[in-house]
């Protein structure tokens, strides 16, 4: 069945007069129909659902496109149909049971126009949480009833504040064992520092869970119906009523710390009215201030129809949220922050962010979303970083892997378009004369290498099509031909990151492919000043070459160890200006090249140049390079260097036996526990462990908790590798060139 409620009277009649499949079909011709219409600003939501692994984000996002009439029947993640859920459209997703890529769509409740965004909860895709956010207004941060919140929920609660994104925290899986609400409420409060209250609590738990209170209306919902789709309100039952009223003074407490007017109202003793507290939640919400916190099960259909209505009270529309483009000021040379209008109309200069590079059926398929302005299908449209022309052929809607023809967009929508030969987070503008850039998202650098080799030499071309394509899709997917081990090397998040693209490859390709043993990406680093002052000199007949750098390389702060800095200290003309970006281009060459102790790539460091010597007719870009590569040689023998290495956050989830066995785990792999979360049946430990060591920890972890302990880890920082570990990866290093050396002579 689908929900009928919010539709209009004329069409519940003729939905009474038709059998179950027309009925299911001709909601949703209505609701895509009523979608073509232009709503105003106050009637769209942009938002994103993200999450932990496994908290029940695509499930959600399932419920949410039947409840809405989106889809006519619903479908599992990991279903027994073989169908698989609609927003997992990949078929790797279908089968591993996660999201790889995040999948948009849109649907109407109650009139108005959701776009939504399902990202992957895996820390290897988290790109994908950043670009979604990035062009969202508002998000559902979902949390697992027992897992409550975990390392990946803290990494996109980070994300959230980065882009100053309000959110709704929803605590799904109410209907599990071992479902405590109150102790992720804790959570929330304690580990993300958010002022957060209940607007809703569980009739019951686990196999128990039978409906929803609403704190704010003190009325009681079942959910009712094979799916759930119909909602009945009732009087709270006896038992629950005396905690329904203190859960709502608690929240009026909460909100009031938030909001200046409930806090004056707070102050004066004064009831709010159900409008005035719904008011003061949306207010405080906006500003980041309050986080409403919904309670259900997706599972089994009970508190997403709620949700959505949270989703339109509580999260912002487009013009709610203050969006800015970048423009240089020509006499001051810095650059300033232009507010943009998010008007629906065509006043305003046209303009977008292209969030997401997808390769499509009909070629490269270009996710964007709309600031300002109205774009319709045939115009010209300029990309602001390259200058160059694209004339718009087709404007799409997604739904998940569905696309739907419109033939304009306006302000706060997000779309899709063929045949753009751009970048991600690229801005295109319907006048370049504007000279506005929309401010990119944030993109972490890869953690592991590995090597991979084409199975069949006749595949050649199939996997530079692949490389090609996933490397301008996937900012994070790294490649490069290392020309001293004659392998090609990839480079990602993690393990399951490089895994999925080589699956990837042989599927979507027919490209075999073998990866390599692991690498970890380490950095080198100086761990004190150190002077250079290096000479290049050649005048032995026809074109020389003379320049001289002097300066000093020091080290950054341990905050900033992943930086390259570069600064010009230079007085008067002994080095001409000229020639300043010819060595600042060598010195990041040479820093991407690899340092002396293992050939890793150098970061931290600051290249300060302070003086040096040129001559009117020998000096040339090409002297300055080479004098510079010289310094960078010499510092390699006489500073003092350290490798650095990342570490990584690791949450372990395993069974109450086994926690000695774990904890043993932890400390051999040179671990350092950060948090020990007790419980009666499973314990939840946090430690920071080299990612140098957390090769193989997945097969010890199920020999030793029976197959039931699971693990999750991300990206934490980089940090100084300890010097017996150093001085073993030192010679290591030395032995492979010297095969290499070898192996090179017997060639010869």
């Amino acid at each position: 069945m689908v929900l009928t409620q919010h539709l209009p009277r004329q069409f519940r009649q003729f939905l009474r007069a038709k059998d179950l499949l027309s009925v299911q079909k001709e909601s949703r011709r209505f609701v895509a129909k009523k979608f073509t219409e232009h709503k105003e600003n106050e009637q769209i939501r942009n938002i994103g659902i993200s999450a932990h692994i496994d908290s029940g984000k695509t499930t959600l996002t399932e419920r949410i496109l039947y409840y809405t009439g989106r889809i006519s029947e619903m479908h599992e993640v990991k279903g027994k149909d073989n169908v698989g859920a609609t927003m997992d459209s990949m078929e790797l997703e279908r089968q591993r049971g996660i999201t790889i890529q995040s999948a948009a769509t849109y649907t109407l409740w109650k009139d108005h126009n959701i776009n939504i965004i399902d990202t992957p909860g895996h820390v290897d895709f988290t790109v994908e949480v950043e670009r979604a956010l990035r062009v969202l207004d508002g998000a559902v941060l979902v949390l697992c009833a027992v897992g409550g919140v975990q390392s990946q929920t803290l990494t996109v609660n980070r994300q959230m504040k980065r882009y100053n994104v309000p959110c709704l925290a929803f605590i799904n899986k109410l209907d599990r064992l071992g479902a405590n609400h109150e102790r992720v409420m804790k959570q929330i409060r304690s580990k993300m520092g958010h002022n957060a209250a209940f607007i809703q609590i569980p009739i019951g738990l686990e196999g128990e869970t039978k409906g929803i209170i609403d704190i704010i209306k003190q009325q009681a919902m079942y959910f009712e119906g094979d799916c759930g789709d119909i909602v009945r309100y009732d009087e709270i039952p006896q038992e629950y009523r005396a905690e329904a009223k203190d859960k709502k003074s608690e929240l009026i407490e909460h909100v009031a710390n938030a909001d200046e007017k409930l806090g004056e109202m707070f102050l004066e003793e004064k009831t709010p009215t159900e409008n005035e507290l719904v008011a003061a939640i949306r207010r405080s919400t906006l500003k980041r201030q309050f986080v409403p916190v919904l309670v259900g099960t997706a599972l089994k259909n009970k508190g997403v129809q709620p949700l959505l209505d949270a989703v339109l009270y509580y999260l912002p529309c487009p013009h709610e949220v203050e969006n800015y483009a970048l423009k240089e000021n020509p006499t001051t040379k810095e650059t300033e922050k232009v507010v943009l209008n998010p008007a629906r109309t065509k006043d305003n200069p046209f303009l977008s962010l292209a969030f997401k590079l997808e390769a499509g059926r009909f070629g490269q398929l270009t996710y964007m979303r709309c600031y300002q302005g109205v774009l319709s299908k045939g115009e010209t449209i300029y990309n602001a970083r390259t200058g160059k022309k694209i004339r718009i052929s087709r404007l799409v809607r997604l739904h998940a892997n569905e696309m739907e023809d419109v033939d304009e967009v306006r302000a706060g929508d997000i779309f899709a378009t063929f045949g753009v030969d751009c970048s991600s987070g690229d801005t295109f503008v319907s006048d370049k004369r504007l000279e506005l850039t929309m401010e990119s998202m944030f993109i972490p650098d890869p953690v592991l290498s590995m090597s991979i080799k084409v199975n069949n030499s006749k595949d050649r071309d199939s996997f530079a099509k692949a490389i090609q394509r996933f490397t301008k899709e996937d900012p994070t997917f790294h490649y490069k031909y290392d020309v001293e081990s004659r392998e090609t090397i990839v480079s990602g998040m993690g393990e399951l990151h490089l895994e999925i693209y080589a699956q990837r490859m042989e599927r979507e390709y027919n490209c075999p492919v073998t990866l390599g043993k692991p690498k970890v990406s380490f950095r080198e680093t100086v761990l004190a000043p150190c002077e250079y002052d290096y000479f290049h000199k050649k005048q032995s007949g026809g074109a020389g070459q003379y320049a001289r750098v002097i300066g000093i390389l020091e080290p950054l702060p341990a905050t900033h160890n992943t930086k390259l800095d570069f600064v010009d200290e230079t007085v008067g003309t002994n080095v001409p200006a000229c020639y300043v970006p010819a060595i600042m281009k060598e010195f990041i060459r040479m820093s991407e090249v690899g340092g002396p102790v293992t050939g890793s790539r150098i970061s931290g460091v600051r290249f300060r140049l302070q003086d040096g010597d040129s001559h009117c007719v020998d000096s040339s870009d090409l002297a300055f390079q080479l004098a510079t590569e010289g310094a960078m040689k010499d510092l390699y023998r006489d500073a003092n260097w350290q490798l650095l290495e990342p570490i990584m956050t690791v949450e372990v989830v395993a069974p109450v036996e086994s926690q000695g066995s774990v904890m043993g785990m932890v400390s051999k792999r040179s671990g350092i526990i950060v948090a020990n979360e007790p419980g009666l049946e499973w314990f939840t430990i946090v430690a920071e462990i080299p990612l140098n060591e957390m090769f193989g920890f997945v097969g010890e972890l199920r020999s030793n908790t029976q197959g039931k302990g699971e693990y999750t880890m991300e990206y934490a920082r980089y940090s100084p590798t300890p010097s017996s570990r150093q001085e073993k990866l030192h010679t290591e290093y030395l032995e492979s060139l010297e095969l290499q050396t070898r192996q090179q002579k017997k060639k010869n």
